[in-house]
């Protein structure tokens, strides 16, 4: 019996260290299943930065970064000197709407590791104003700086609206495209106000 109390000894003390050697062996086969949990977690970062963005949404916030600058120094014109109370309204209303939406658009190159400027505004940037366009603003007065306002507006709006459709059609991340939806929305709206503006002024 003592013999036999013994050997079961030994032969538990042999299964305890093969029972151990199997952990050892099944760390492995729960690293296995760890690797099957890593393909899907190098492929879906992969996966994801193929769609995140593309060359037309880098082009999308890269223009219309500027091209809302504009929009707000002429809004911050016509908050110092819109004799029209409803120039005014508008000008607040661009300037809170496309102030929030340069620092979204800088975030997202920043993001996707690319510079906030494509090199400056060229003169081909839809609906922007040159230089000479904003000294004349700048340079007027009264009803003549709130129709000059609105007409310049409209045409600054019309430029987004053209740029939004095309980051609409040929980009690809979801974000750039719903602010592109929101901006041709949204400034189509403000060019038929401020096309009454004009008629009425």
């Amino acid at each position: 019996m003592p013999i036999n109390h013994k050997t079961s000894l030994i032969i538990a003390a042999g299964a305890l260290a093969l029972l151990t050697a199997c952990g050892g062996n099944g760390e492995p086969m729960a690293g296995s299943d760890g690797m099957g949990s890593t393909v899907p977690a190098t492929t879906t970062p992969s996966a994801q930065s193929s769609p995140s963005f593309n060359d037309a949404d880098v082009m999308f916030a890269q223009m219309m970064i500027p091209h809302h600058e504009q929009a707000v120094e002429m809004a911050d014109m016509a908050l110092m000197r819109a004799s029209d109370s409803e120039v005014e309204e508008l000008a607040a209303k661009i300037k809170s709407a496309q102030d929030p939406e340069i620092q979204t658009m800088k975030g997202w190159l920043t993001e996707w590791g690319k510079p906030v400027s494509s090199g400056g505004m060229g003169h081909d940037m839809p609906g922007i104003m040159s230089e000479e366009d904003m000294k004349k603003l700048d340079a007027a007065k009264g009803k003549a700086f709130d129709k000059l306002f609105a007409q310049m507006m409209i045409a600054h709006h019309k430029g987004a609206i053209g740029m939004a459709r095309t980051e609409q059609a040929n980009g690809s991340n979801p974000k750039a495209k719903e602010l592109a939806k929101r901006i041709e929305t949204s400034q189509q709206a403000e060019v038929a106000q401020l096309q009454k503006v004009v008629d009425r002024l």
